[in-house]
């Protein structure tokens, strides 16, 4: 086990962090399943039923692996925000 203290980062850093990690998940997965699922549209997508929560699941996945196990999501690492890990 290691004895590494994680410095805080400042707080307008982990709000914009996560605000753009929800916006970029949002866009990226619902496209992803919208092409894998056959719903897209002109200029986007729309999901609803089973599409739509396995969108819903996908996102709440990102961020627990990313925060949980992956130590950051996509922009904690932008941003340099380091995550404590759960002991092994």
């Amino acid at each position: 086990m290691s004895d590494v203290q994680i410095v805080r980062a400042k707080v307008w850093k982990r709000v914009t962090a996560s605000i753009l990690d929800f916006f970029t998940a949002f866009a990226v997965v619902g496209y992803a399943v919208a092409a894998l699922t056959g719903n897209m549209k002109d200029g986007g997508f729309t999901l609803n039923g089973w599409p739509a929560v396995v969108w819903f699941a996908l996102i709440v996945a990102y961020f627990f692996i990313g925060r949980r196990y992956a130590g950051g999501t996509l922009w904690d690492r932008v941003f340099g925000i380091r995550r404590p890990q759960p002991p092994d």
